[in-house]
C-alpha cells in the first residue's frame, strides 16, 4: 500500500478555525484586533511573496496585517529603532522581520532586538533557548508545522527512532528539539554526518524522519524505513517542477504517512505563524 498523504492544506483549514474562535474572544475582551507587524529593508522579491502569505492568512483569519518598508540605503540601527518602536507600541502583537537582510547586519543582533513576547517567529535567542530546557515559549513556525503534521497521524511516537536531515536554527534545530519534548528518541544530520558517510544508516532507522536540506531528492525513497512517518520540507526547482528534498514515487511505496511538495508543510507553515501570534498575545495578557 501507498503511503497516505499528509496534506498541510486541510490540517490549516482546522487550525484556522480554532484561531478565528480565539481572535473573536480577544477581540472583544481587549476591544482591539490582534495585529502582525512586518518590518523589511527595501523589497525582495522572496519577501513579497511571503509578505502577501502573511496578509491573506491573517485576514482569513481576522488578524491586522501592517507592513513597514524601510528604503535600502537604512542602517542597522534604523531597522533596530523600528523594532523597538514596535516593542512598545501596545498595539501590535507580533513581529516579523523579513530576510534578507544587508550583508552587512548582524542578523543575530537585529533579531534579538525583538521582544520575545512579540517574537512570533522564535528567532530570538529567548525563544530558542526556551525550546532546549522545553520551557512554554513559542517556537518556529515551520518546526512547529513538522510536528503537528506528526501529531495528525494518530501514532503513537513515543520512544520511536527520529532523525533530522538539516540543522538550521529556524528549522533543523527547533524540530529536533520539538520531537525530544514528545518523547521520540532522536538524532540531527548535518553537514559532518554527510562526511562520515552514515546518513543512509541514520535515515534506514528513522520511523520519523524530517528532512531540511535543500537540495532535490537528496534522499532515495529505498532508504525509507517501511512505515515511516515522513515530513518534506525542501521546496526545489528542477526542470520547472517543484519538488522536495526525498525521492517522493520511492519513498510513498514505502512510508506510511508522507507530505507531498507542494501542498505539504508550507500551507500549514503560514497558519502557525499566525497560531504563534494568539499565543503571544496570551503571554502578553498575563504580564
Amino acid at each position: 500500500m501507498e503511503a497516505q498523504l499528509l496534506e498541510g492544506k486541510k490540517i490549516a483549514e482546522k487550525l484556522r478555525a480554532e484561531i478565528v474562535r480565539n481572535v473573536e474572544s480577544l477581540s472583544k475582551k481587549l476591544n482591539s484586533t490582534p495585529a502582525l507587524h512586518a518590518i523589511q529593508i527595501g523589497e525582495d522579491p522572496a519577501s513579497e511573496l511571503y509578505l502577501k502569505s502573511q496578509k491573506r492568512a491573517a485576514e482569513s483569519c481576522g488578524i491586522k496585517h501592517e507592513v513597514t518598508t524601510l528604503p535600502a540605503s537604512a542602517e542597522e540601527k534604523d531597522l533596530i529603532g523600528e523594532i523597538e518602536r514596535a516593542n512598545r507600541d501596545p498595539k501590535v502583537h507580533g513581529i516579523i522581520v523579513q530576510m534578507p537582510l544587508p550583508k552587512s547586519f548582524r542578523v543575530d543582533r537585529v533579531l534579538d532586538a525583538i521582544h520575545p513576547d512579540k517574537d512570533v517567529e522564535a528567532v530570538t535567542t529567548s525563544n530558542l533557548g526556551k525550546l532546549v530546557i522545553h520551557k512554554e515559549g513559542l517556537a518556529p513556525c515551520t518546526a512547529r508545522a513538522c510536528i503537528r503534521l506528526i501529531e495528525e497521524t494518530g501514532v503513537d511516537v513515543y520512544g520511536k527512532e527520529g532523525v533530522v536531515i538539516g540543522s538550521s536554527k529556524i528549522v533543523g534545530l527547533p524540530a529536533f528539539l520539538l520531537m525530544i519534548g514528545k518523547k521520540i528518541t532522536s538524532t540531527i544530520c548535518h553537514t559532518g554526518t554527510f562526511k562520515s558517510g552514515s546518513l543512509e544508516s541514520h535515515i534506514r532507522r528513522a520511523d520519523v524522519l524530517i528532512v531540511s536540506a535543500g537540495k532535490p531528492n537528496l534522499i532515495p525513497g529505498a532508504w525509507v524505513k517501511q512505515g515511516a512517518i515522513v515530513i518534506d520540507v525542501g521546496i526545489n526547482r528542477v526542470d520547472g517542477k517543484t519538488v522536495g528534498d526525498v525521492e517522493f514515487e520511492a519513498a510513498k511505496k514505502r512510508a506510511a504517512f508522507i507530505t507531498p511538495v507542494p501542498g505539504g508543510v508550507g500551507p500549514l507553515t503560514t497558519m502557525t505563524l499566525m497560531e504563534n501570534l494568539m499565543t503571544a498575545l496570551n503571554f502578553q495578557q498575563k504580564k
